[in-house]
Parts: structure tokens; C-alpha cells; sequence
């Protein structure tokens, strides 16, 4: 059985990347903004990680990170933000609230790939 992800970004484009690397070896669920996400999630669906960017639409990347880590049922999902917010202050700020990992866009796919491994498999 696959292992899944939910990606969220409002920049379609991008998830679409990261399914043409990551289908074959995970399910990937695709939203374009954190509540649709938070929506799914109280559905009942736990994805093994969760990939965002900070800037979106109705709710920020880093507001997702705060609901989901204060939130006993989904805190323990690890989440890479995925985002060109070039910021150290703001990286290492998502970083201590519970990000497991911060990559750059643009990003190279396969190290995506890479990452997501360590902290999944």
C-alpha cells in the first residue's frame, strides 16, 4: 500500500510537478488552500506528510502549520513547507513550530523526492 500525501498550493502548477515525481510511489492529494485541506483532513483522512507553501488564499501556510500542530488528532503529521519565502527569520520560525522541513522553490523535484524519504520512510 502507498503512502499519502496532501499537497497544498495555490499555484496548481506546482503540485502537478511534484505528482509527476511522487505518483509512482505515493498517493497524492491536492488542494488549493488549507481550509479545503483542513476540510479533508476532519474527514477523517491522515496522510502520512503534508507538503505547503505559506502564501495562499483565506489561510496562510503558517496558520495551517499552528492548527495542525496545536490538534491532538493531526499534530504528529510531519510537514515539509515548500515556498519561495527566502526569509532565515521566518524559515527557522516554521522550523521551531513543528515544520520538519523547509525547501526553496524554484526546487529541484528529485530532492523533494529525497527529503520526503527521510522523513517518511
Amino acid at each position: 500500500m502507498k503512502r499519502s500525501i496532501l499537497i497544498l498550493d495555490d499555484k496548481k502548477t506546482i503540485a502537478n510537478v511534484i505528482s509527476i515525481y511522487l505518483s509512482n510511489e505515493y498517493d497524492i492529494t491536492y488542494f488549493s488552500n488549507p481550509i479545503l485541506g483542513i476540510e479533508w483532513l476532519q474527514e477523517g483522512n491522515i496522510p502520512d506528510l503534508i507538503i505547503t507553501d505559506i502564501y495562499m488564499p483565506e489561510m496562510s501556510g503558517d496558520e495551517f502549520l499552528s492548527f495542525l500542530k496545536k490538534n491532538e488528532l493531526f499534530k504528529s503529521i510531519p510537514v515539509i513547507i515548500l515556498s519561495g519565502e527566502e526569509s532565515s527569520d521566518i524559515r527557522i520560525r516554521l522550523l521551531e513550530e513543528g515544520a520538519e522541513d523547509f525547501i526553496l522553490k524554484p526546487f529541484n523535484p528529485l530532492e523533494l523526492k529525497v527529503r520526503i524519504r527521510k522523513v517518511i520512510n
